[in-house]
This record gives C-alpha cells, sequence and structure tokens, in this order.
C-alpha cells in the first residue's frame, strides 16, 4: 500500500437505509483507492442480467468454461464508466492493468485477464463489474460525515462466497450491527 492511502482503501462502504441515492441503495462497495484526490471502488452486491458468458461472446474471446461459470452474472459497479470493465480478485498475478487493493486483493481493467479466466488460467475468485463508483477529493468523506455510509474492513468471504443479496445484511454484522434495524433518520448527537 502506498503512504498516500488513506483509511477507506481495502473497506467495504456499506449504505445507510437513509442513503436518499436510488443507485446506492443497500449498495456494499469495496473501496479499491482512496487518496487525498479522491476515492474509487466498485459495487459487489447489485448482480446485472448481463453473464460472464455473454461478456465472453460479446468480445468474442474463445471459452472452455463450464455452463456453472458462464452463467456467473456480472455486477453493477456503479454509475461511473458503466461500459468499463473490472475485475476484483484474490490473486498475486499482475496482469496488465492490475491494481492492487491489498497484499491478497486486486482489480484488474484489461482484456487479458479476461482471456485466461476463459481457459481456466485466471484468478480462483473473483467478480466481475461493469462501472464503477468515485468521488471527488473530501467527497466520500462529507457523506460519511452525513451517515450516508458505515465502513468495515474488506472480508473475503463477503466478496467471494456471500449470496448477492446478503451482503448488505452480513457486511454490517462484521461491525456488530443489523444495517436492516437502523433508522432511515439521520442525525448527530
Amino acid at each position: 500500500m502506498q503512504q498516500e492511502d488513506l483509511q477507506l482503501q481495502n473497506q467495504l462502504l456499506i449504505a445507510m437505509p437513509g442513503m436518499g441515492d436510488p443507485r446506492f441503495e443497500h449498495a456494499v462497495i469495496l473501496v479499491a483507492r482512496h487518496t487525498p484526490e479522491g476515492c474509487f471502488g466498485v459495487t459487489i452486491n447489485q448482480p446485472s442480467e448481463t453473464t460472464l458468458g455473454d461478456l465472453f461472446n460479446h468480445l468474442k474471446i474463445t471459452s472452455n468454461i463450464g455452463s456453472e461459470l458462464a452463467s456467473k452474472p456480472m455486477l453493477q459497479g456503479g454509475p461511473v464508466q458503466p461500459e468499463q470493465g473490472f475485475v476484483v480478485h484474490d490473486s498475486d498475478h499482475i496482469w496488465e492493468n492490475t491494481l492492487h487493493i491489498s497484499d491478497d486483493l486486486a482489480i484488474t481493467a484489461s482484456k487479458d485477464i479476461l482471456a485466461d479466466i476463459a481457459i481456466d488460467e485466471g484468478p480462483d475468485n473473483f467478480l466481475l463489474t461493469l462501472g464503477c463508483a468515485s468521488w471527488s477529493a473530501g467527497q466520500i468523506e462529507s457523506e460519511m460525515l452525513d451517515n450516508a455510509w458505515l465502513s468495515c474492513p474488506t472480508e473475503s468471504s463477503i466478496l467471494f462466497d456471500t449470496p448477492y443479496p446478503l451482503r448488505w445484511q452480513n457486511s454490517s454484522q462484521l461491525l456488530g450491527i443489523d444495517v436492516r434495524m437502523m433508522s432511515n433518520t439521520i442525525g448527530h448527537a
């Protein structure tokens, strides 16, 4: 991790019930990078109707993956760059555009990782997203002060093993709370 990285990198942002932005309602976002210039991450719990097999067909990537993997849904990573794909993965392998989030977690935005996944030479665990979420300098910190988000350390079981509909609730349970029981009304003491 680079020295300029701030405290939210490798954290999960959990949307509060009173979020107010329908694009992020019940969202869980993995923060891939947080610097003084801003913050970037991908939503990990909003599946799309596009599957990995659909993506390979669209990109004309020949694949020998099984039907179970081919039917794996891509996730709606966020409203920014919705045409750009991102692969969150647990590999120490580096592809063309790999950004390390932590020692054992990375995100890659290049076609070479997809080619490796297609021939079963990619990472053991991965998520594919279309689009991302990003914030300008100080914006995410302001939103957190306004009680729009909770944050907790990233847990690989949430990323790769928890069913999508349970990720919002299970992420908050890492903090010892049930976000479903929290009020939609916010305030400061």
